[in-house]
């Protein structure tokens, strides 16, 4: 596994180096595989803003043949955010690879219960104009990929939606976590 380590408002040390390496090599032992082409950035940064009661941050993010997983720790100490960040990448990766196998085996638990090819209907609500900013920009990757594979990338990366194209039809989907605990897909109308 490759692993990227830089540093945002901090110098990273030789020692802080090592440590976040040694960190994120014990994750990489799951993917011991020549074919599983993977690697890690870790990004360790210091927020400037005094009002932020817990400034040391580290950030992983894991990339596994076009699965994306991410972790975040903020703490007082840059250590004990390496410590806390690395033991929830190896929560995610234990929970990735174990719906792998299940999968693998045909036993994908946590599947939606959306027909293929059928919208699923949602309310919007109006609310009065509210002046929006965009204040973050993203850009990803995307291949193609069932509903199922999208809920297991909503879920290891812990958001609330995925944006995906969906390998039957080529256009543009999104699955979303529901509040009670479902997921929903949306696709465009024909």
């Amino acid at each position: 596994m490759h692993i990227l380590i830089k540093g945002r408002n901090i110098p990273v040390t030789e020692a802080l180096e090592r440590y976040a390496w040694e960190k994120v090599e014990r994750v990489a032992r799951f993917f011991d595989d020549e074919r599983t082409a993977s690697r890690a950035e870790v990004e360790l940064i210091h927020e400037r803003n005094r009002a932020i009661s817990e400034p040391e941050v580290a950030e992983a993010t894991l990339f596994i043949n076009g699965s994306v997983l991410k972790a975040s720790e903020s703490s007082e100490d840059m250590y004990a955010s390496i410590d806390g960040m690395s033991d929830k990448l190896e929560r995610q990766v234990k929970r990735f690879r174990g719906r792998q196998i299940d999968r693998w085996q045909g036993q994908l638990k946590n599947t939606p219960d959306v027909a293929p090819g059928v919208a699923q209907p949602f309310l919007v609500e109006e609310e009065e104009e509210i002046e929006a900013r965009i204040v973050r920009t993203k850009q990803f990757q995307m291949k193609p990929m069932g509903a199922e594979e999208a809920v297991l990338q909503l879920e290891l990366l812990d958001h609330d939606f995925y944006v995906f194209t969906s390998a039957d039809t080529g256009d543009i989907n999104v699955v979303y976590r529901r509040r009670d605990g479902d997921y929903g897909l949306i696709e465009p109308a024909r």
